[in-house]
């Protein structure tokens, strides 16, 4: 059961570096970062719901909202075109 799911994490990780890439070797930038972290925060929120006395779970979810807000930062500061195209591909706020 537990393989299953770390298969399918590794997947769908794949999956979403494959669609925010910029080149073949782009695991790294900052629209990838982002849209990977917007998976663990919404992995975590759903855990949140089902586990509310989780305070572990809720500090890190607090410190990958953080992470994912400067990543936002940064990338408005210095190219807001990606970072208009990365808000509305993942669907998050401004």
């Amino acid at each position: 059961m537990e393989e299953e799911t770390v298969a399918l994490a590794a997947v769908r990780k794949r999956e979403l570096v494959e669609s925010f890439q910029s080149h073949d070797k782009d695991t790294g930038s900052s629209e990838v970062q982002i849209a990977l972290l917007s998976e663990r925060i919404n992995y975590l929120t759903e855990h949140q719901k089902k586990h509310a006395k989780d305070h572990a779970s809720q500090r890190g979810l607090v410190t990958l909202v953080g992470q994912r807000r400067r990543l936002l930062d940064y990338l408005k500061r210095t190219a807001p075109e990606r970072y208009k195209r990365v808000i509305e591909r993942l669907g998050l706020r401004k």
